[in-house]
């Protein structure tokens, strides 16, 4: 295979790794941040928020670059992804498949200042992100797998930072994956008779008119099992407000996805906040009443 990628095309590229919108990588880094801080018990290494940091504008970018591969043929179908690089044309399905390997690339250039325990744990990272995008042929819940790979950063900066999996992370993990899975559902909702045309499987879909009542649903789940980990934590109120602002801006989001399709878009967008509200409560948790 020839290579086709070209520093002239960075425009094409740009867009390919959606990098000119940024919300995949707000609510892929908040929840890495939240188990960085909780796994350091405050501020982590500046190394490791670093590397973190980067491994998640890299990986994202890799996935939306797998994604729209996988999709190259059904994204036309789509009032949302129709205009898509790969969708139009612009970049190849060659260049799409170097773009992502030299992501990776980079990528898991981070891991070689990383302990060989969280080395093995990115091995799963990179399974499920490559996987994602392929899983919506066959079955209705894309989300759960989005999840599972959006989360896989929790475990990862527990191993960095203390060598072990105890259960808080696997609390957190779990609180996360419902949290995506409802954003996501919001996200699938503005797409679903596109979905249903093209033959594209969702969560949206899979729960029907009940799709909202599902989104509260796991909302509420994911703030019990936030208010679990706050308690194993060993986290004060101000944890807590956070956890109280987040369940409103849930509501919020619930006014704003009754309105229909460009609803549903902003409440899934709204969801940048939510992470932000929980990092918040964990930052001042360890910075002002710790102890």
């Amino acid at each position: 295979m020839n290579w086709q990628l070209s520093w002239q095309r960075w425009p094409e590229y740009r867009l390919l790794m959606r990098l000119d919108k940024p919300i995949g990588i707000y609510l892929l880094l908040w929840p890495t941040w939240w188990a960085l801080w909780l796994a350091a018990e405050g501020v982590p290494d500046l190394s490791l928020l670093i590397i973190f940091s980067l491994g998640v504008l890299l990986m994202r970018s890799a996935g939306c670059v797998i994604n729209d591969y996988a999709d190259r043929n059904f994204d036309g179908l789509v009032e949302r992804t129709a205009q898509r690089p790969l969708a139009q044309g612009r970049v190849s399905a060659v260049e799409a498949l170097q773009l992502f390997t030299l992501l990776v690339a980079l990528s898991a250039s981070l891991l070689l200042w990383l302990n060989w325990q969280t080395v093995l744990l990115s091995v799963v990272a990179l399974l499920l992100a490559a996987a994602y995008p392929f899983m919506k042929r066959y079955t209705h819940l894309p989300q759960l797998v989005l999840g599972a790979a959006f989360s896989w950063g929790m475990p990862m900066a527990f191993m960095a930072i203390q060598l072990q999996l105890p259960p808080l992370v696997w609390y957190l993990y779990l609180a996360n994956l419902c949290w995506t899975i409802a954003y996501d559902t919001y996200y699938a909702m503005v797409d679903k008779a596109d979905d249903m045309k093209a033959g594209i499987k969702s969560t949206a879909i899979l729960f029907g008119r009940h799709a909202l009542l599902m989104i509260i649903l796991l909302q509420l789940s994911s703030l019990l099992l936030l208010g679990y980990v706050g308690l194993i934590a060993k986290l004060s109120v101000v944890y807590y407000a956070a956890l109280v602002c987040c369940a409103l801006a849930f509501v919020y989001q619930y006014r704003l996805a009754v309105t229909g399709r460009n609803g549903c878009f902003k409440a899934f967008l709204h969801n940048h906040y939510v992470g932000l509200l929980v990092f918040a409560g964990i930052v001042l948790h360890y910075c002002f009443f710790r102890g």
